[in-house]
């Protein structure tokens, strides 16, 4: 089970400083493995449809799932029949998998089965991505591109277009793994072909990416979903006037409290570690108030949560431009392949 990300993160501390030793070695080791890919020492693996990376340079989310179901949503409403990879993180499936239709998140992990139900598109699980992207079109061969959920870092599936997810906050103190949590150096964000930012950029991280494409983004909600039935729905109105709990297992909790509190809502944050395997425990307290849940932690929850408990679905809101962008980009290459 994932554990809370190190309060060390956060900071340039001396326990930080104690481990800057590692993370040169770390710098060194991945730097290297890419450039052995990016020389054609290592093989990457080419699959007959295009392939769109979605990820992000950091430990821990930064919004990337609701940002593959945009994506998936933009690509099917311009002709396109999009499939989905990921690593399915948290789930017990070895090897690789396609997600059945109601598929358990403890088997094939919580992001996939969320994804296979919004976005409604094919969805296969596998460490190894090349793989799963064959074990996705041998099912699916209808699908004509495949979007990778979490692939930046995963160089042995080659890809037509990257899009990297930036939450600064998720930055921390800009150091690589351990001492920080940068799965690769900020630098990296040159490369992709471009970045949405989640959430307002510092003046220096502005500058830093001044000669890249950014564009904005944000989540957003309106109404509430009952676990026990899903054809309940409310809006925050409902729930002004009385306590609620907000229960969020994923990478930055305090997002979604923030969220819920600027509706209005008189909020108690329950924060647990991202990916964590919710028991019936997790939420057996405050019997009689309302229990609200992210539609990650939803999908873990439905089968044994209490009356009263609440699925807050979100989209993602994405600066006009992007999807022009990323379109013009996977047209020209399918006319040009």
């Amino acid at each position: 089970m994932p554990r809370k990300a190190p309060a060390f993160w956060q900071s340039r501390s001396l326990i930080a400083l104690a481990l800057l030793p590692l993370s040169g070695l770390f710098a060194l080791l991945s730097g290297l493995r890419r450039l052995l890919f990016r020389a054609g020492v290592l093989k990457a693996v080419r699959v007959p449809v295009p392939v769109v990376v979605v990820g992000n340079i950091a430990v821990g989310g930064s919004g990337k799932t609701p940002v593959v179901e945009w994506l998936v949503r933009i690509l099917r409403e311009a002709g396109f029949r999009p499939g989905i990879i990921s690593r399915g993180y948290g789930g017990s499936v070895e090897g690789v998998a396609v997600v059945p239709e109601n598929g358990d998140p403890a088997s094939f992990g919580d992001e996939p089965v969320l994804l296979a139900r919004l976005a409604r598109c094919p969805v296969a699980v596998g460490a190894d991505r090349p793989e799963a992207a064959r074990a996705l079109l041998r099912a699916h061969p209808q699908c004509d591109v495949i979007v990778s959920d979490d692939g930046l870092q995963h160089y042995p599936l080659k890809r037509d277009l990257e899009v990297a997810v930036v939450d600064e906050r998720m930055l921390g103190n800009g150091w690589l793994l351990p001492a920080g949590p940068l799965r690769e150096p900020v630098g990296r964000l040159d490369s992709v072909d471009l970045i949405l930012a989640h959430g307002a950029l510092s003046d220096l991280l502005v500058r830093r990416l001044q000669r890249q494409v950014v564009f904005a983004m944000g989540l957003e909600g309106t109404e509430f979903v009952s676990l026990r039935d899903p054809r309940e729905r409310r809006s925050a109105e409902a729930f002004r006037g009385r306590r609620v709990h907000a229960v969020a297992g994923i990478g930055r909790p305090e997002r979604f409290f923030a969220q819920l509190a600027a509706m209005g809502l008189d909020v108690v944050g329950h924060p647990f570690p991202d990916h964590h395997r919710f028991a019936p425990a997790d939420l057996d307290f405050a019997p009689g108030e309302a229990k609200i849940l992210t539609s990650k932690d939803a999908v873990k929850c439905a089968s044994f949560a209490p009356a009263d408990t609440w699925e807050f679905p979100v989209t993602a809101r994405i600066a006009a431009g992007a999807a022009e962008r990323i379109l013009e980009k996977l047209t020209h290459g399918r006319q040009t392949a």
